[in-house]
C-alpha cells in the first residue's frame, strides 16, 4: 500500500480524486492501491519551555538554551489551560498506523520550506524509519499531479530544505521564548511583552516610520508659475528654483513680462528636449509582489490576498502560491502561448490576450537561473466558474499581470520645455506613443499624474511667447507617508533599504525580513499582540507597540538589517551550507539579547494599548 500525506484534507481529497480513489474512512481516503491521509497545517511544535524543565517565568532560567528540541503535540487552550490538541493525537495516530503498513510514503505536502517541516516534524516525532519520496509541483491541476507522481523524488533531495526550516524554527524558538521571557520580567508589567526574531525589527520599521511622520517640521517654500500662450495654447512652467522666503519669489515673479505689462515676449524657449523612452514589462508577480498590488489596487490586506490565492490554487486556477520567484524557465514559457489563448474571450482582458497571441512574446521574465523552488504565479488555464467578487479580482491580477509581462514595451515620449523670464522656468509633459504593457490594464502611467500639462504644443528652441499669467505658489515640504500594507512588504522585501528598481528588490529578496509566505502572518502577528492597528489603510503603532520600540530600538533585536541577513543564512543552508555554524550563531546571540532585556526593561512604560494620534 503506498500512502500519500498531503498538508490538509482538501488537497488530500482533490489528489485522491485524480487517482479514483473513493473510499472514505477516519482520516483518510483510500483505493486503486493508494492510501491519501493529511496533517491540518503544523501537527506539531517544537516543546515548550518546561518540557526542558525551565518551569514558569524565572530570570534564573534564562537564557533557556535546550541541548536537544524536543518535538510536541499542538496544544489548544481549555478551562484547565493548555492541552494536547485530541483533534490532532487522533490524526497522529492515524498517520502512524497507515505509515506502518506503507510499502512506499510520498509526501505531497506543499513543496516549499514550511510544507517540508510539516511533514519532516511527523516523520521524525512518529520515529518512522522508512524511506519516503517526494511529490514536487508548481499547480494542483489533474495533468500536474499526474506529471508529478510520474517524477517523485528522493525525499533526501530535501534535506537542506528541512535543514533550513528546522533552523528558521529553533532560532524563532530562542530568540522569541528569551526576548520575550526577559523583557517581560524584566519591566514589571505583569503582562507578556512578545518578541520575536522577524515581527521585531517589522515593529521597529512600523514606529521608526510613525515617529519621523509625527515629528516632522514641514519647511516653507515657494515657487513661481507661469502660463505660457503657443497659438492659443496654454501650457504651464514652473520656477526651476525653489525660494525659502516668499520675498525672493516676488522678486522673481517682478521680473517676468507678461501681457499685462505691455511685453507680450515674455516667454523666450531656451531649449527643447525631446527623449523617448522605453519602459519595460513588469515581471511576473511573486506572492509579495501580489499581495502589494492587492493592497494598492483593492485594499485587501497581506493576509487576505494569500488566503484568496491559496484557494484559487486548491481550485486549480493559479499556481503554487507562496513562491519567491518572479520568473519562469524556458519549459514552462513554452506553455504560455496557449494560457494567453484562453483570454481572448476575457472580458477586459481579451482584445489584449488577441493582439498577444499573434504577436512576439517580450521574455524578460524568462530566466531558469532565477526560478527558486517554484516558478512565478501563473493561471493554468482552467476555467474559472462562478468565483466570488475578491477570488476574481486576484484571478483578474495574476491573468492581467501575465498578460503585461508577455506583451510590449510601452514607448513614450518624455518632453522638457525650458522657458527663459526673468529666471529659467520648466515645463514637461509625457505622450505615450506606444502604450504597450500599459494596455492591458489602461491605467495612466503613474509619471503622468503629477505633470501640470496634459500635453504640450510644440514650439521651437529661440521663439518668443506671451506669458498669459504669473503666480507665486507657497508649498511645504512634506514626510514620508505612514506605512500601508503594500508598502511595508515592499520594505520588507529590502530589510528596509529603499530601492525602487524591481530586478535591484528581487536580488536582495533573500536577505528581506521573513519570506513571502510569512510576511502576511508577521502583520497580522503584530495585530494580535496589540502593537499596531489597521487604521484606515495605515499602519500605525498603539501605546504598547511604541513602548517596547523605545526599549528595543537601538539594539540588534530590532535592526531589520541583522535579520535580514539571518534569512539570507537560511537560504545559503536550503542549498547546502553548514548548519552548525549558524545554530552557534543564534545562540551567541541569544546569550547577548537576553541580557540587554534585562537590564533594559525596567525603564519601561506602558499605556493602555491604544492607537497613537496622527497628526
Amino acid at each position: 500500500m503506498k500512502v500519500v500525506i498531503a498538508e490538509k484534507p482538501s488537497v488530500a481529497r482533490e489528489i485522491a480524486k485524480v487517482f479514483g480513489a473513493t473510499i472514505k474512512k477516519d482520516g483518510y481516503i483510500e483505493g486503486k492501491g493508494y492510501t491519501f491521509t493529511w496533517a491540518f497545517g503544523h501537527l506539531l511544535q517544537l516543546a515548550p519551555p518546561q518540557e526542558y524543565g525551565f518551569y514558569g517565568w524565572n530570570v534564573q532560567n534564562l537564557p533557556m538554551l535546550p541541548q536537544k528540541f524536543k518535538l510536541s503535540i499542538r496544544k489548544v487552550k481549555t478551562k484547565d489551560g493548555m492541552v494536547d490538541d485530541p483533534a490532532v493525537k487522533k490524526q497522529l495516530d492515524t498517520i502512524k498506523a497507515l505509515f506502518d503498513e506503507a510499502t512506499e510514503i510520498i509526501v505531497a505536502t506543499d513543496a516549499g520550506r514550511e510544507g517540508e517541516l510539516i511533514f519532516r516534524y511527523i516523520y521524525y516525532y512518529l520515529k518512522c524509519k522508512k524511506t519516503f519520496k517526494r511529490l514536487w509541483i508548481s499547480s494542483q491541476t489533474d495533468e500536474a499531479i499526474k506529471e508529478g507522481f510520474r517524477n517523485l523524488k528522493p525525499g533526501s533531495d530535501y534535506d537542506t530544505l528541512f535543514n533550513s526550516a528546522h533552523c528558521r524554527s529553533q532560532s524563532d524558538w530562542l530568540v522569541g521564548m528569551n526576548a520575550t521571557q526577559a523583557l517581560s520580567l524584566s519591566s514589571g508589567t505583569r503582562s507578556v511583552l512578545s518578541l520575536g526574531r522577524v515581527q521585531t525589527p517589522t515593529l521597529a520599521m512600523i514606529c521608526a516610520r510613525y515617529l519621523e511622520n509625527k515629528n516632522f517640521l514641514p519647511q516653507t517654500y515657494y515657487q513661481v508659475s507661469i502660463r505660457v500662450d503657443k497659438d492659443g495654447q496654454i501650457f504651464r512652467a514652473v520656477s526651476d528654483a525653489n525660494f525659502k522666503t516668499k520675498e525672493a519669489a516676488q522678486l522673481i515673479i517682478d521680473q517676468v513680462t507678461d501681457v499685462a505689462s505691455g511685453f507680450p515676449n515674455g516667454g523666450h524657449i531656451l531649449s527643447v528636449e525631446a527623449k523617448p523612452r522605453k519602459e519595460p514589462p513588469p515581471l511576473l508577480h511573486d506572492l509579495s509582489s501580489l499581495q502589494q498590488e492587492a493592497n494598492k489596487r483593492k485594499g485587501f490586506t497581506a493576509d487576505q490576498t494569500l488566503t484568496l490565492l491559496q484557494n484559487l490554487y486548491e481550485s486549480k486556477l493559479v499556481t503554487y502560491p507562496r513562491t519567491g520567484s518572479r520568473y519562469i524557465g524556458d519549459d514552462v514559457f513554452a506553455g504560455v502561448p496557449q494560457l494567453i489563448e484562453k483570454f481572448k474571450d476575457h472580458a477586459d482582458f481579451g482584445k489584449q490576450a488577441t493582439w498577444l497571441s499573434e504577436a512576439k512574446l517580450n521574455k524578460r521574465s524568462v530566466n531558469a537561473k532565477k526560478v527558486t523552488d517554484h516558478h512565478a504565479i501563473l493561471p493554468t488555464g482552467e476555467t474559472p466558474y462562478q468565483l466570488s467578487p475578491d477570488k476574481q479580482a486576484i484571478y483578474d491580477l495574476v491573468a492581467g499581470r501575465m498578460l503585461e509581462a508577455f506583451h510590449q514595451e510601452c514607448v513614450k515620449e518624455i518632453t522638457r520645455i525650458t522657458v527663459q523670464s526673468g529666471t529659467s522656468f520648466i515645463a514637461s509633459g509625457t505622450v505615450i506613443n506606444s502604450a504597450g504593457w500599459r494596455a492591458v490594464f489602461n491605467e495612466p502611467d503613474e509619471e503622468k499624474k503629477d505633470e501640470e500639462n496634459p500635453s504640450l504644443p510644440k514650439v521651437r528652441q529661440g521663439e518668443d511667447l506671451p506669458v498669459v499669467e504669473k503666480t507665486l505658489l507657497e508649498k511645504q515640504t512634506k514626510p514620508k507617508p505612514l506605512f500601508n500594507e503594500a508598502a511595508l512588504l515592499k520594505a520588507l522585501e529590502t530589510a528596509g533599504k529603499e530601492i525602487d528598481d524591481e530586478e535591484l528588490r528581487y536580488a536582495m529578496k533573500d536577505s528581506g525580513l521573513g519570506t513571502p509566505a510569512t510576511r502576511a502572518a508577521i502583520i497580522e502577528t503584530l495585530i494580535k499582540r496589540d502593537y499596531i492597528l489597521r487604521e484606515k489603510k495605515n499602519l500605525l503603532p498603539t501605546q504598547t507597540g511604541l513602548a517596547v520600540y523605545n526599549v528595543v530600538k537601538d539594539y540588534r533585536i530590532a535592526q531589520a538589517e541583522l535579520t535580514g541577513n539571518w534569512e539570507k543564512r537560511l537560504e545559503e543552508i536550503r542549498s547546502g551550507a553548514s548548519v552548525t555554524g549558524f545554530q552557534e550563531e543564534i545562540k551567541a546571540y541569544t546569550r547577548t539579547i537576553t541580557q540587554e532585556l534585562l537590564r533594559a526593561g525596567a525603564a519601561m512604560v506602558i499605556k493602555p494599548a491604544e492607537a497613537i494620534p496622527v497628526k
